[in-house]
């Protein structure tokens, strides 16, 4: 299963590397996008949930990484106001172009 790292540009300017277990970080969030926080949580939440089923689904067990990483992320995402915006600055591996 492939899987990705993203980097999240925070409002105080402090840059977070994240890690999904699957592609479908690129479903929901893009490489440049600006996010109110609470749309962030929101959308990183749902992709990580559902890259840990993807786990589940092919190999009987949900990812503990990509919970750690939602955990990381709402940790994070507390220190601010719901609406100040974040940045995703990076995230490896980029898309495939169709």
């Amino acid at each position: 299963m492939p899987e990705m790292t993203f980097d999240v540009r925070w409002p105080d300017g402090s840059v977070q590397s994240c890690y999904s277990p699957s592609l479908v970080m690129h479903d929901y969030l893009t490489t440049g996008g600006r996010y109110t926080v609470a749309e962030f949580l929101t959308r990183s939440g749902q992709a990580l949930q559902q890259a840990s089923e993807r786990v589940r689904a092919k190999y009987g067990f949900v990812c503990t990484s990509a919970a750690a990483t939602a955990d990381r992320i709402r940790r994070t995402a507390n220190r601010f106001p719901g609406d100040a915006e974040v940045e995703i600055t990076a995230m490896q591996p980029e898309p495939e172009r169709t």
